[in-house]
């Protein structure tokens, strides 16, 4: 028996988008802000700046089109100091993120930079082997120093501000210090045989450590430049940090191994170190005896089967300040966060804390992992499959075992386990348990790399997989579960040749009995479980299907195809039962929601699209990736999405309906409060209140009566002076828009006229030239402007024909001088009248005062001209007489 629909209220209208986790850290130079809470990164030509906590991006540095060769950041981190390829060096205010100076100085690209603790020097090392010290504040070069044979690796200040002395290492296997008072070189130093990588100075300032790539760190004397011990180190070091004596990580390892003074053997002096590089474990040294004291067993770097060791191992560290710990960076973009630690036994250990993973390359597929959903396993174009923390986004560990890149993953919870199944191109199929983070079993058979997998829905004791040799198999593992202490050969159930092409997608019905396969074949098979036979084939689509579902109620299975549509599909007997349109590309993932009244689909234009199947209808359309989504994970529980594709971003959705909702019914009765508000304004005779309210109402035509009304006052000039003083740019700008629209129509002009002619009176013309926008509003009021002066010109010049008209009809009589005058004063009075009208008169008032002054000329004319019949009556009887 189906089961019933949902109510109305638990349909999905709108979901919100939280970029949750984004490539911010392409590889090279980086920089730790003082009190750890966020990173500088250089990210191509960009430079991101990333919180600590989440991994977020806090802001981001536009860059010049080249890539970031070095950072640095001043004391406070107030100032930003970058430099690109492009040999420009920039200086960031972090507070506005504005470019505040720039600068060209060296002939190659800049390797490296430091700040001296005052903050008003800048020492940047280049390619061309010069060293340069640069004014922070004037951006001129101070000291100009060269002698190195080879690139400039590394430089630093002296930790004592009152020392002028800067440090430099170079890949001629030298290390050079520069007085900058006397501005030479005081001391070379050459005992490295290959490039050297990095540099520390002791916190008392007496010992200088300089490690290379010759696999030995240097141990000189800072104060006479001599030479005081080798360290064997058996690697590649890429990074050396001196262990403060009040750090935590000191006190952890005890207080007589890390004393720094004295040795009382010898009477030299002790330093405490760490150091890492290509075999990615951090180990710790002490220079008496030249010992490491302390070595990780197993290396929390994920090493790739790529053979260049480029890709393995640290590039970098840094110890953090306020004691939180050790950061440490892998040649794959990983930040790696250190907290010390003793065990129960009290040993000395390095507690992997937090991953931050700076680039994931593509991303394949993903599920959220766990009862409660607060993991996402991701699968990428790597070996390996990482977990996250939904809260923190950071990586809280990684399944590593594959030879090839995992491309299929599926997430299931059986008798209290939380597994993981992966499909992998080395053709295997790896069953891991979560929690312990290992692989418990292993399917072998498949002749091409496996491209779909999928558990079972009711029972959870077994999975099928799908691959490029065309065939489906069904692997139990529900022995494995019992004896889950160590690795096994999964075993198959059943196998059958399914298509004609690649297996792209597989899906297992709620009930266990049906299992269904997408190909790149065009078709779409339904198998009866567990023996794998063939029940009905789904045929309609015109191009490979790359995803398939079972509905969670009906008898029904979705599917999305290359041909850019979605379809239902009855179980039954294989007919099409609904088709979607809509996506502009291949749909790549579809997926039911609402207990199968919804669906949820992406595909390769990067559009996530919500749909609702009773009407076909699709309700949103978001766009936020920028290629192609080709994984897409549904919760469960909470079923809130997560999407992510060739861009390496993996977004979050939450369903927000319920929200809006909320927040749309609090802007309604917040309007209609304000509605109200506003029509007491207006019955109160308060304009300046009512406009205003009009305004955060966006109410046009109430807008319009209110300056319509204001037109008619008297003292209209104070009262539209008073409104519009008190209208910010953006308001006015509004404003502007409305006046143009009104413009555009005849019935409006007159007020439109008179609200722009108070704007250009009352402000001043740099102020309006500050709104935005302002060019695109005045070309469209002053064509309409134009025609409506034109017309009223048109209309004063009929007034003159029809003057000199009467005038020759004899209808106004030059002669009668009184009459005359007084008919002109009388004229010229009203046309006065008519003239000195002000504009806040309206088109009524107007037309009343031109018809009475109309109807007086028209008394006038009347009267003489029956007097001018009168007196030639008279003249013509006196001339008859004269003649008789």
């Amino acid at each position: 028996m189906a089961t019933p629909p949902p109510p109305a209220h638990a349909m999905k209208r709108n979901y919100r988008c939280v970029p949750s986790l984004q490539q911010f850290y392409s590889g090279g130079p980086f920089a730790v802000s003082s009190d750890g809470a966020f990173i500088a990164c250089a990210c191509g030509d960009e430079v991101k700046l990333v919180r600590s906590s989440d991994a977020s991006v806090r802001a981001t540095l536009a860059g010049d089109s080249e890539a970031v060769t070095a950072i640095a950041l001043g004391p406070g981190d107030r100032l930003l100091f970058s430099a690109t390829h492009s040999r420009l060096i920039r200086v960031w205010d972090l507070a506005s993120l504005k470019c505040i100076r720039s600068w060209k100085g060296h002939d190659g690209p800049v390797m490296g930079m430091a700040c001296h603790s005052s903050g008003g020097l800048l020492a940047t090392a280049g390619a061309d082997k010069k060293v340069l010290v640069w004014d922070v504040d004037g951006g001129f070069c101070t000291h100009f120093f060269k002698g190195h044979k080879g690139v400039v690796t590394s430089i630093m200040f002296h930790s004592d501000p009152n020392r002028l002395l800067l440090f430099s290492g170079s890949d001629d296997a030298s290390v050079r210090i520069w007085d900058l008072e006397t501005k030479k070189c005081i001391a070379v130093m050459e005992k490295h045989f290959s490039a050297v990588t990095s540099l520390s100075l002791s916190e008392d300032g007496q010992l200088l450590l300089s490690a290379g790539r010759d696999k030995v760190v240097n141990i000189w004397d800072a104060c006479n430049y001599s030479f005081k011990m080798t360290v064997p180190t058996y690697e590649m070091v890429e990074a050396i940090c001196i262990i403060q004596s009040d750090s935590n990580l000191s006190t952890c390892l005890g207080s007589k191994k890390s004393q720094i003074g004295k040795s009382k053997s010898n009477g030299s002096l002790r330093v405490h170190f760490l150091t890492v590089g290509e075999r990615g474990v951090v180990r710790i040294w002490s220079s008496e005896g030249a010992v490491c004291i302390f070595e990780q067993q197993s290396s929390d770097v994920t090493l790739s089967s790529d053979k260049d060791d480029s890709r393995r191992g640290f590039i970098s560290a840094i110890l953090l300040p306020s004691d939180q710990g050790l950061l440490c960076v892998t040649a794959d973009q990983q930040f790696l966060f250190y907290q010390p630690i003793k065990d129960v036994e009290g040993t000395f250990q390095l507690n992997l804390y937090k991953r931050l993973v700076g680039y994931n390359e593509e991303i394949l597929d993903m599920k959220f992992l766990g009862e409660e959903e607060k993991y996402l396993a991701v699968a990428t174009n790597l070996e390996q499959v990482r977990v996250y923390d939904l809260q923190s986004m950071s990586c809280s560990y990684v399944l590593a075992g594959h030879t090839e890149i995992v491309v299929c993953l599926d997430t299931c919870v059986s008798r209290g386990m939380t597994l993981v199944v992966t499909g992998s191109k080395d053709n295997t199929v790896k069953l891991w348990d979560a929690e312990r983070r290992c692989c418990i079993g292993t399917g072998r058979g498949h002749m091409g790399a496996v491209g779909a997998v999928s558990f079972s829905k009711k029972w959870k004791i077994f999975f099928v997989s799908g691959s490029c040799d065309r065939t489906i198999k069904v692997w139990s593992f529900e022995d494995v579960l019992e004896d889950a202490d160590q690795e096994v050969e999964l075993k198959t159930k059943a196998v059958v040749a399914a298509h004609d092409k690649d297996i792209n997608s597989l899906a297992i019905s709620p009930n266990d009995g049906l299992v269904c396969s997408g190909s790149e074949d065009h078709t779409a098979c339904i198998w009866r479980l567990p023996d794998l036979v063939s029940l009905v084939v789904l045929k309609g689509h015109k191009r490979g299907i790359w995803s398939v579902e079972f509905s969670p109620v009906e008898q029904c299975v979705l599917t999305s195809s290359g041909d850019r549509t979605v379809k239902i599909w009855a179980i039954s007997d294989g007919s099409c039962l609904k088709t979607f349109e809509g996506h502009p590309s291949s749909v790549l993932r579809a997926s039911f929601l609402s207990r199968g009244t919804q669906f949820v689909s992406c595909g390769g234009d990067g559009l996530l699209k919500l749909w609702t199947i009773k009407s076909n209808e699709c309700i949103a359309t978001y766009d936020q990736h920028e290629g192609k989504v080709w994984a897409l994970a549904v919760g469960k529980k909470t079923e809130m999405l997560a999407t992510g594709g060739t861009d390496a971003v993996v977004n979050l959705w939450h369903d927000c309906t319920a929200e809006d909702k909320q927040e749309a019914f609090r802007k309604e009765e917040e309007a209609i409060l304000r509605g109200q508000e506003l029509e007491n304004a207006v019955s109160d005779s308060d304009y300046t209140r009512a406009i205003q309210l009009a305004f955060e109402l966006r109410r046009p035509h109430r807008l319009f009566d209110l300056f319509s009304q204001l037109c008619r006052k008297v003292d209209s000039e104070d009262l539209i002076e008073k409104v519009l003083i008190g209208l910010g740019k953006e308001e006015l700008r509004v404003l502007l828009e409305y006046v143009r629209e009104w413009n555009t129509k005849p019935k409006l002009c007159h007020v439109a006229q008179f609200v722009l002619f108070r704007i250009l009176k009352i402000f001043p013309p740099t102020e309006i030239m500050e709104i935005k926008g302002i060019g695109e509003l005045l070309e469209g009021l002053i064509p309409y402007s134009q025609r409506h002066f034109s017309r009223i010109d048109r209309l004063v010049r009929s007034t003159f024909l029809l003057d000199y008209v009467l005038t020759r009809m004899s209808v106004i009589d030059p002669q009668s001088e009184p009459l005359q005058e007084k008919k002109e004063s009388s004229f010229s009075r009203n046309q006065g009248q008519i003239n000195s009208m002000p504009a806040e008169i309206g088109r009524n008032d107007q037309t009343q005062l031109i018809s009475s002054a109309a109807e007086e000329n028209l008394s006038l004319k009347k009267r003489k001209s029956s007097k001018s019949k009168k007196g030639s009556e008279k003249k013509a009887k006196y001339v008859l007489f004269g003649a008789a």
